[in-house]
């Protein structure tokens, strides 16, 4: 008796091919992290920014993929990119010229171009800033002078264009958002070191087991929330009529809806807030200034006017950005194009209006979980005196780079499938054609 033959698994090469591409650009990502630039002492420089009480910006930075903490050759990381990109995203809502182009193809060719010379412009300054400020600190720098400047700024403006490249290969040749995805890796090789961390942090009674369990409880739980308000959203049902195309063909009557997002403007809310709010503790670490000293110490983290302060900012930047992001009279216009309605509401400038009343009460929650998602794991970790690495805009940030990537990657296997099925239909087609020829 013969064993019952198993089908070979099907392997998608072109997906294979993918996500080897990715795994490649990541680790050659990674390895640049870890690299020096040269001539630069890492122990003195990490150790006068501990002292210096100015942390809460390297590691705002460093969140977001960048290693100025170490002075890597990639210290800069994307977000010189990610600046120039903002800017150039904001400017679309503010110049009307930008906008237009935004909306074309060529158009936005040209922004991509013109958001590249911006990143360029935007990485030589933050990496001459950076090297100055390097060598003001007391054998950081081992031989200064002005090619040791000179060989710095270069080899962090050269890192930052690389790095610029590289997510873009990968929004080209691999899966998911480049940019993205090296931002959420730089912040899941953390993850290791910090568990190790804390499993020390106990063994030496820094905190407790309960304290430590809590931590724990508190990322799965916030994992959790952010998966489920990630992927919340109000739908607007939307009508589209029968219609005549012409030469008798018809096309049907559809209904569909609009996919409005508790959380549209994604993580930007935070990482505006917290970029202002250390702002005045920054600059008065540095410049000694007593009146922006008594302001830092004020809005210290976990303090009741930091919190309070820290959650308007976030309510305020999310209707900020979801209206710059999310244009409801241009989506107006395209449904009335295509002859498409809400039912109950007038085409054109009413209809623009119920969408800007429904995305108002639906970006209020989004924002307070926002605020929440952020604030929360601050006041834990100074009331157990261990701060986690995965705070909320780390969550947000790995929450969303993965589910869009699982998304891709579901959305390419369809496509596959599909085209798998055309293709054995045409063979069959031709072949019973050939049957009645």
């Amino acid at each position: 008796m013969t064993a019952p033959k198993v089908p070979a698994l099907h392997i998608d090469e072109e997906l294979k091919r993918k996500l080897l591409f990715t795994l490649l650009a990541v680790f050659i990502y990674r390895v640049g992290a870890h690299i020096t630039a040269p001539g630069v002492n890492v122990q003195a420089l990490v150790q006068f920014i501990q002292n210096s009480g100015a942390q809460g910006f390297f590691q705002l930075y460093d969140t977001l993929g960048g290693g100025l903490y170490r002075a890597t050759i990639f210290a800069l990381g994307i977000m010189p990119y990610i600046s120039a990109s903002i800017i150039f995203q904001l400017a679309g809502g503010i110049v009307p010229s930008i906008g237009k182009m935004q909306k074309d193809e060529e158009g936005r060719k040209k922004l991509t171009q013109w958001t590249r010379y911006m990143t360029i412009f935007i990485a030589f300054s933050q990496a001459y800033t950076f090297t100055l400020f390097t060598e003001s600190i007391p054998g950081a720098i081992a031989n200064p002078g002005i090619a040791s400047r000179l060989t710095m700024v270069f080899t962090l403006t050269a890192g930052a264009i690389f790095v610029m490249w590289l997510g873009e290969q990968i929004t080209e040749r691999g899966i998911g958002n480049g940019m993205s995805m090296l931002i959420a890796v730089s912040i899941i090789e953390r993850l290791w070191p910090a568990t190790i961390e804390m499993f020390g942090s106990v063994r030496n009674n820094v905190i407790s087991g309960g304290g430590a369990l809590l931590i724990v409880v508190m990322a799965v739980g916030a994992i959790a929330a952010v998966v489920a308000m990630t992927i919340a959203s109000r739908r607007i049902p939307i009508q589209i009529p029968r219609k005549v195309m012409g030469r008798g063909r018809i096309r049907e009557g559809q209904k569909t809806f609009i996919p409005i997002r508790l959380i549209t403007a994604g993580v930007m809310p935070i990482v505006f807030a917290q970029t202002i709010i250390i702002v005045p503790g920054t600059i008065a670490q540095f410049t000694k200034n007593q009146t922006l000293m008594d302001l830092a110490n004020y809005f210290a983290p976990g303090d009741l006017a930091y919190n309070i302060a820290f959650a308007v900012m976030v309510l305020l930047f999310s209707y900020f950005y979801t209206s710059i992001i999310f244009n409801s009279v241009d989506l107006a216009e395209n449904l009335k194009k295509q002859g498409g309605f809400i039912p109950g509401v007038k085409p054109g400038a009413a209809t623009a209006d119920y969408i800007d009343s429904v995305l108002s009460r639906v970006t209020l929650p989004g924002a307070i979980f926002l605020a929440v998602i952020a604030i929360l794991p601050i006041v834990v970790a100074q009331q157990i005196g261990f701060q986690s690495v995965f705070g909320g805009t780390s969550v947000l940030i790995v929450v969303g780079v993965l589910l869009d990537t699982i998304a891709q990657v579901e959305q390419h296997r369809t496509l596959r499938k599909y085209d798998s099925f055309m293709k054995t239909g045409r063979v069959k087609f031709r072949g019973r054609q050939q049957r009645f020829m």
